[in-house]
């Protein structure tokens, strides 16, 4: 059964979140909230648990998954960024965005796009996740919580854990979220691509 860890959104207890953070280092796959909606996340470097977050959310090896980053220095350790992707990067960091960008070494090649070396990448600005990103020291791998066969994502951590309570190691409350996935914008060609318009507002782009 999935535990279940209620925090304060604005001063979360690090004690609960040291919790949660060992059923990450354990294989397990726990769900957040961000600014947008709630998440399925788990290691970057645990090839199990990222198949089964596959499994969980439905989608193949062609569904771009995501790097959740502390910050934006850390984003560009696991992208190859130009200076003129830097500058949208950082207009709009921390915040409801996902960027697809090319993957750097940093990335396994097996949570990269199998054809096009891409991942997305984002900043969010949430400070619970932002706490337990920092405890675990290292980008989590996600997906937006949209149960298999639906088009909304979930934003109550209660209904999560009663939806998910055999699947998944863990939920993090931290309150509802907004229950609108990201903007997510490509970066890989010369003009960006808004591929989903999402709660992210483009004219902090010039979009």
């Amino acid at each position: 059964m999935a535990q279940y860890f209620e925090v304060h959104p604005d001063n979360p207890q690090v004690r609960l979140l040291k919790q949660a953070a060992t059923l990450l280092e354990k294989g397990g796959i726990l769900a957040v909230p961000t600014d947008s909606s709630y998440a399925l996340v788990c290691r970057l470097d645990d090839k199990a648990a990222a198949d089964h977050l596959r499994r969980i959310r439905g989608v193949d090896d062609k569904h771009h998954l995501t790097l959740l980053c502390r910050d934006l220095s850390e984003l560009a350790n696991y992208a190859r960024v130009d200076n003129r992707q830097y500058r949208l990067l950082k207009s709009a960091t921390p915040g409801p965005f996902t960027f697809i960008l090319e993957a750097s070494k940093e990335v396994p090649r097996r949570v990269s796009h199998p054809s096009r070396k891409t991942i997305g990448l984002r900043v969010p600005e949430h400070k619970a996740l932002q706490a337990l990103l920092e405890i675990h020291g290292a980008p989590f791998l996600a997906t937006t919580l949209i149960a298999d066969g639906e088009t909304e994502p979930l934003n109550d951590a209660q209904e999560i854990r009663d939806r998910y309570e055999r699947l998944i190691a863990g939920v993090v409350d931290a309150g509802a979220c907004a229950q609108e996935p990201t903007t997510v914008i490509d970066l890989t060609d010369v003009d960006p691509e808004v591929i989903r318009q999402g709660r992210g507002n483009l004219s902090i782009l010039g979009l």
